[in-house]
């Protein structure tokens, strides 16, 4: 298996980074993985930490290439999700560590991808997104009521507001599981915070994809810092990991 990756992790104008961000390869299989920590609710840093550890172990644990993706990645939000909740126990629900999350695993010539919350999975291919995650948040739902446009969901003032998340309460949250999605030579996965996409639009996140020719670290630093400078001086942490398929 041959991919280019690259991944950041940006503090923002924030004080702390809860943000965090993971790429293991090994034996014919990637993972990718991004966590971000709810700074509204307590020690969002630690429920980041703590879930990426939880994933990323799995990862290493599995036996590869793994034999059920979907099973896999299902299993291994579920631990880490019981993982954060186990942070919280004894706190009131209100300030229990929340985070939501996204993860991807390349193997074959195929990825399979979960998420929960607002962090966010594309696929990209010559320069235009063919996928793309919807947000499990209040301005989803009314998106696909039809009561606000795509340009109005930008700047509505409920966009932060998740739905669902990992730790809080022990039932197991809402996860979105993408089944397999072919990849082509060329193709670029990429996983990021709300911090990273509220920031840029998908055409400027497409052109990760554009040029193949170009270093893949290089043109999401450069995305990275421009997610920073329009959300500026409110800019999040701002965290994202990319894949580039190059074949088998």
């Amino acid at each position: 298996m041959h991919i280019e990756h690259a991944d950041l992790s940006l503090l923002g104008n924030r004080e702390e980074n809860q943000d965090r961000v993971a790429v293991a390869i090994g034996d014919g299989a990637a993972l990718l993985a991004v966590v971000d920590g709810m700074g509204g609710h307590a020690d969002g840093a630690n429920a980041a930490e703590v879930a990426i550890r939880s994933m990323v172990g799995d990862f290493w644990e599995a036996r590869r290439p793994v034999f059920d993706p979907e099973g896999f990645l299902h299993l291994a939000v579920g631990r880490a999700h019981d993982a954060v909740v186990d942070l919280g126990r004894g706190l009131p629900p209100e300030i229990r560590p929340r985070a939501t999350c996204a993860a991807c695993l390349v193997q074959g010539s195929s990825a399979y991808w979960v998420h929960v919350g607002d962090s966010r999975i594309y696929q990209l291919r010559g320069g235009a997104v063919i996928a793309r995650t919807r947000d499990h948040s209040h301005v989803e739902l009314l998106l696909r009521a039809g009561r606000i446009t795509e340009r109005q969901a930008q700047d509505h003032p409920m966009r932060n507001y998740v739905e669902c998340c990992i730790g809080g309460d022990p039932v197991l949250p809402e996860m979105s599981l993408s089944g397999r999605n072919v990849l082509k030579s060329g193709d670029v996965v990429l996983l990021c915070s709300d911090g990273f996409w509220s920031g840029v639009t998908d055409e400027q996140i497409a052109a990760l994809s554009g040029d193949p020719e170009r270093n893949l670290r290089d043109s999401l630093a450069a995305l990275g810092e421009r997610a920073l400078l329009a959300n500026s001086p409110f800019a999040d942490n701002t965290t994202a990991a990319a894949a580039r398929w190059l074949g088998i």
